[in-house]
């Protein structure tokens, strides 16, 4: 049992205003697998406070970029040290396959990284040259930290979102409040013991656990001066709106609903074989996961065969089992929202390939839901438009390119995507027609030097390496 009795506040680890804790559930057989605190406004105050103080005080923002670089590279490697315990919580919280948590932690090494690399080469301060001859100006450009910085992040991959957000932020100079959801409690209290250790100045860095209700009073929270945010598209809109109220910094990660688009010289084999990850990473919990997959008419009954037998070949299981590809959802709400999602494709018309609403059989006591595919999908159809956010996959028949590209970009959202062909400057040509923020060309990884966001419902603004790191600055011009 791991207990997190007290929060991290500004530095230190301090008694909470509640002092009741909350259990946290396992999402394999829902037992209580550990205990925290949970943040209420009495301690966002004090987080928002502390971070305030310490971002006027100067300790952090006034302090040389080249040593700061070196505190967040501290920080890296001691999570590096840590990986596997960092692995085991997630997979213990958020019910995520081992193989899933485990393949995950050289990509946060990348990730932070890729950030480092930026902030070494970054234009923290650079001197412009008039463009008028005869003037006598010379301006002189400078990047800043924004302030206190309200970080939100979801349930689903909390290590990534945490990282891929206080990273840049503690690397630009700002004080930050990570907010965090409370089944991810033990995971990042663990989180906040190697900030702990990573020697920041008193005051720059809070993590809380907290419910929707203490998140909206962080984010509306006058003292607050940006608010990174990766969530539903839906709480997005509520975060957009306060922060335009406010006139806050606000930068969105949100929803997705990506296609692959599978083209008619595609080696079909290896693209099903590639979709077992782009598809179905994080038991589908996963805002990038490719869940339409496009197909040409005239190969159609071919992908759709070889994607059920993808499907019933995964094991679904218990996530500390290494055998397991699929673990349960977080949480039993999120088991009967996917289940019912599946008999809403039923009640479309939609083809029922494999799968279907039942729990898998000896699984009952976990948040369990059966992978399933289905074809004969109308794009129009919900379970073609809305995020399901677990193991359910879609397969819609087209008829030429342009058709493929039509639907792939008939979505409300563009975060993510995918292209399969046997030539890859014609995959990419088709990826440039895409509107989505990323595309992936024949299941090559998403790159964490370029940015990373969402065109349309899925985001404002972008993550990652220099673009990522420059969305916690300000402008700011001297002429001389």
């Amino acid at each position: 049992m791991i207990t997190y009795d007290r929060l991290f506040i500004g530095g230190s680890w301090v008694s909470p205003s509640d002092p009741e804790l909350l259990d946290i559930a396992s999402p394999h057989d829902r037992s209580v697998i550990g205990r925290a605190a949970q943040a209420q406004p009495a301690d966002v105050d004090r987080a928002v406070a502390a971070a305030r103080a310490s971002f006027e005080a100067g300790a952090w923002r006034t302090t040389p970029p080249g040593e700061r670089i070196a505190v967040l590279r501290r920080f890296n490697a001691l999570r590096e040290e840590n990986a596997e315990t960092v692995a085991r919580l997630i997979s213990q919280e958020n019910g995520s396959a081992g193989w899933f948590t485990r393949a995950g932690q050289p990509g946060l090494t990348r990730q932070a990284d890729a950030y480092l690399k930026a902030a070494e080469e970054f234009g923290w301060e650079e001197t412009l040259v008039s463009s008028a001859p005869a003037s006598p100006v010379r301006s002189v450009v400078r990047r800043e930290a924004v302030g206190v910085v309200a970080a939100v992040i979801p349930w689903n991959s909390p290590f990534s979102s945490a990282t891929a957000k206080i990273i840049p932020a503690l690397l630009a100079g700002n004080s930050v409040v990570l907010k965090v959801s409370p089944e991810n409690s033990l995971s990042m209290g663990f989180l906040a013991e190697l900030l702990d250790k990573a020697d920041l100045p008193e005051g720059v860095i809070s993590v809380l656990p907290a419910d929707r209700g203490t998140s909206e009073y962080l984010v509306s929270h006058r003292e607050v001066d940006k608010i990174a945010f990766t969530g539903s598209t839906r709480a997005g809109r509520r975060i957009a709106s306060i922060a335009g109220e406010q006139l806050k910094r606000v930068s969105l990660e949100l929803g997705g609903k990506s296609a692959a688009i599978i083209l008619s010289d595609a080696d079909i084999a290896k693209a099903v074989a590639g979709l077992k990850f782009g598809s179905l990473l994080n038991n589908g919990e996963s805002c990038i996961a490719q869940t339409r997959i496009l197909a040409p008419r005239s190969r159609y009954e071919e992908v759709v065969t070889a994607v059920k037998e993808l499907v019933e070949s995964l094991k679904v299981g218990d996530p500390g089992d290494p055998d397991t590809f699929i673990g349960p959802m977080i949480r039993p709400d999120q088991q009967e929202r996917v289940r019912a999602y599946v008999r809403l494709g039923i009640k479309e018309g939609a083809r029922l390939v494999t799968g279907g609403p039942q729990i898998p059989e000896g699984l009952e006591k976990g948040n369990y839901v059966t992978p399933t595919v289905f074809a004969d999908v109308d794009n129009s159809m919900r379970i073609a438009q809305e995020e399901i956010f677990g193991p359910v996959l879609v397969v819609i028949a087209y008829d030429d390119e342009d058709d493929a590209v039509r639907i792939a970009n008939d979505s409300e959202y563009g975060l993510s995507g995918g292209v399969w062909s046997a030539d890859e400057a014609h995959a990419l040509a088709v990826a440039r027609r895409v509107r989505t923020g990323t595309v992936t060309v024949n299941g090559a990884p998403v790159a964490f030097d370029g940015p990373f966001g969402g065109f349309k419902a899925s985001g404002i603004g972008r993550e990652y390496g220099a673009v990522g790191l420059g969305t916690y600055t300000e402008y700011k011009t001297i002429t001389v």
